[in-house]
């Protein structure tokens, strides 16, 4: 594996070079200039303001899909203004049928494209081509924040501070942005010069996205094609402070006894704590947190995990975690805050320096939670052995339209008897606007904790591997080609990142074609092929899978993807075949009937708990109904079966089933009203298992949720759950009960 150190570290080398060579931009020729306002400007969706009155209107919009840059079938028009301590935006959105505008009511983040019309900026305030803050609204007023990096691509996560307001008229919608400098990172100098692009996302027969920037087709950036904003001069400097208490209270019931009996009472738990944010300057921000609180966090996704060989991603949502989230997204997934269980407390610094991107975060963890043993064939969940202090940084510098950087993460025990390092360069090089080349590598040294009884590892030995990864990616107007190898030490262990896989090798190998019909049913056709090869150490076969498909994008905001699965995947001793059709088919047919999704699997299986081959199906349906413009109903039915042959005759070895559902009322865009049911159940055939299983097993689990949000950090939350298990008597019988009351308020400075 040294080997490969040495080939990524002279491609890096080679890559600054031709990087620096290669550094021209892409931006667009459509030049945007902001003024300072005229006057006081308010936030409530109409433009009428003297504030407004100077601004200079943009009228010059693409369609970007699906059509190729065209002029848009709607008129859009925005306007931009600035003051010493906001960045404003308006746009004024015709609509030829006002009645047919999507927008519900929704919770912050609660939009998509294809059902709803929304709106706004994509700002790229470091002027780095690469990386940007999406803030857009619906007609409601309800945002979606985001930060997206051409080489991470765009992730909800992070919220900001921002104001924003529409109204729907007679010609269609407008709408108004106010984004306090204080919520953007920008570099120091006078004037300024960003990135920007203003944004319309009209979904009807297909989804229509207009953009005042071109979007040629065939790239491989997307915040590269930006325009250009000038105009800014004497922006604030800094010294903006948040600070965002929290105060929660919480009262368990649990049975007394064995399932089934009465619930006891448990007394009321106070929780507290607190985040922290300063920005020295507008480049740089450091936070600190203490015993960060989880109940910000959405119920998790409903899936299924009977028959699942590695473990399932979920995605952070704490606050302190967040800022500047994208630079902890590399290749392979290292950096996973998420296995930072119970903070105690943690400090960070995000922030940029003459072209280097930087973040770094040290936090007491208390443990508590599960850690990943990782294996080639499947992975393994295990009680994390106690307390650890952890470390995660990274340094981004950008070159040109490419960089390089370099990733660091350290979780060491409280006790000092056992830890895990990994370090390592990583990169991606742009060589053409088609083209990006991406690597990295990683090296790990272990020790394990001395805990026998969790993990046969857990010895106290100590071990030390590396992983490495290489793709190039090739984009033109018709046809794309992706070729990547991943090569993973079988002592390669990320305690602190996200990497249920380890000892092996990979090739894969990604190709497509795609149609743009200009009219009729169909507008975009992608035929693709995949393979995929993945040996263990010593060359033998753990997964081989050859993938034919296509899909294509359809009236009714709709897609339609079919594909034929061969693939021979090894189960402990044996190596067994599998023949299968997927299958996914999305539509968002009316403004109350905004989405139905069916996606599955349908052929032969295997049985992964006894190593054996199969027949199976997966089928998961999604709805999300719209009754009113305040009510949401969302409904989940996922279910898994699989079948033997069992003596000549096929039986059920087990049915898998999650059933969800959930009702939002939403009075405002700050306040609703939100109750969940989600059933999740296992019917087995314990005759047919070489171990013992139980023949069923269920759990539900119900809350009821009322929320106030005056913004992201200033929220009231009082709520109820309801916890039960399927016993032997196949009742559902309470296994807790809980009532909970969070507040929490950012004071800014």
């Amino acid at each position: 594996m040294r080997s490969h150190l040495v080939i990524l570290l002279l491609t890096i080398g080679t890559i600054v070079g031709a990087a620096e060579a290669h550094g021209q931009s892409l931006r667009s020729d459509d030049q945007i200039r902001i003024a300072r306002t005229s006057g006081r400007i308010e936030i409530d969706g109409q433009l009428g303001d003297e504030g407004w009155q100077g601004a200079q209107p943009i009228g010059k919009w693409y369609e970007v899909n699906p059509g190729d840059n065209l002029e848009p079938k709607v008129r859009s028009v925005g306007y931009l203004a600035y003051d010493d301590r906001f960045l404003y935006a308006a746009f004024e959105f015709d609509d030829p049928d006002p009645a047919s505008i999507r927008a519900p009511f929704a919770d912050h983040d609660n939009i998509s494209g294809n059902y709803t019309d929304y709106g706004g900026v994509i700002l790229d305030t470091r002027n780095d081509g690469h990386s940007a803050v999406l803030l857009l609204a619906t007609p409601r007023g309800v945002q979606y924040d985001a930060s997206t990096d051409d080489a991470s691509n765009e992730d909800n996560s992070p919220d900001y501070f921002w104001d924003s307001a529409g109204r729907i008229t007679e010609r269609g919608w407008t709408l108004e942005i106010r984004v306090p400098f204080s919520s953007l990172r920008y570099k120091s100098g006078d004037p300024q010069t960003w990135g920007i692009m203003l944004y319309r996302n009209y979904p009807r027969d297909f989804r229509y996205q207009m953009l005042s920037a071109r979007l040629p087709r065939g790239g491989n950036c997307f915040i590269c094609r930006s325009n250009p904003l000038v105009g800014l001069q004497g922006l604030p400097s800094g010294g903006h402070v948040v600070v965002a208490p929290y105060a929660s209270a919480s009262s368990d019931a649990r049975p007394e006894g064995a399932l089934g009996s009465p619930l006891a009472a448990s007394d009321a738990r106070f929780r507290g704590g607190l985040d922290v944010k300063w920005t020295p300057n507008a480049y740089n921000a450091l936070d600190f947190t203490v015993k960060p609180d989880f109940s910000q966090i959405e119920s998790d996704t409903a899936q299924i995990s009977t028959n699942e060989r590695f473990a399932l991603f979920f995605d952070e949502k704490r606050t302190f975690f967040l800022e500047g989230v994208e630079l902890l997204s590399t290749p392979i997934k290292a950096a996973y805050t998420r296995t930072i269980t119970a903070p105690r407390w943690g400090s960070r610094l995000t922030g940029s320096m003459r072209g280097t991107r930087y973040t770094a975060l040290i936090a007491d963890d208390a443990g508590g939670g599960s850690t990943i043993i990782p294996g080639a064939d499947e992975s393994d969940f295990v009680p994390q052995a106690g307390g650890s202090y952890v470390v995660i940084a990274r340094a981004k510098r950008d070159i040109g339209r490419s960089f390089a950087s370099f990733l660091l993460t350290d979780r060491e025990a409280h006790d000092g008897m056992s830890h895990n390092r990994v370090m390592g360069p990583d990169f991606q090089w742009r060589p053409t606007p088609g083209d990006a080349v991406t690597g990295q590598w990683l090296f790990s040294d272990t020790r394990t904790p001395n805990r026998r009884g969790l993990a046969a590892e857990w010895d106290g030995r100590s071990f030390s591997a590396s992983a490495a990864h290489i793709d190039w990616g090739h984009n033109t107007e018709h046809f794309d080609l992706n070729l990547g190898y991943n090569d993973i030490g079988q002592g390669f262990r990320a305690d602190t990142g996200f990497l249920p896989q380890v000892g092996l090798r990979k090739h894969n190998q990604d190709a497509g074609w795609t149609m743009r019909p200009a009219s009729g049913f169909l507008r975009k056709a992608r035929t693709f092929f995949h393979a995929e090869r993945q040996t263990d150490r010593d060359g033998g076969l753990i997964a081989r899978t050859v993938t034919p498909g296509v899909n294509m994008d359809v009236l009714w905001g709709g897609s339609i993807e079919l594909k034929y699965i061969d693939d021979r995947t090894r189960s402990r001793a044996h190596t067994f075949g599998r023949h299968q059709l997927g299958y996914r088919v999305n539509f968002s047919p009316s403004r109350r009937i905004s989405r139905v999704s069916v996606d599955g699997t349908l052929g032969e299986e295997i049985d992964f708990a006894n190593s054996r081959p199969g027949h199976g199906a997966t089928v998961n349906v999604n709805a999300r109904i719209n009754a009113t413009d305040h009510l949401e109903l969302a409904l989940v039915q996922n279910q898994q079966r699989l079948s033997i042959d069992s003596a000549g005759v096929r039986d059920r070895l087990f049915t898998a089933n999650v059933s969800r559902v959930r009702a939002t009322y939403t009075f405002t865009a700050r306040t609703f009203a939100r109750i969940i049911g989600q059933y999740v159940s296992t019917s087995r055939d314990p005759a047919l298992y070489v171990f013992r299983v139980s023949p069923r097993s269920g759990t539900f689990s119900g809350s009821a949720l009322i929320a106030y949000k005056i913004n992201w950090q200033s929220v009231l939350f009082v709520g109820y759950g309801d916890d039960r298990e399927l016993s032997e008597r196949h009742e559902l019988e309470p296994a807790s009960r809980q009532f909970f009351m969070k507040m929490s308020y950012a004071f800014q400075r």
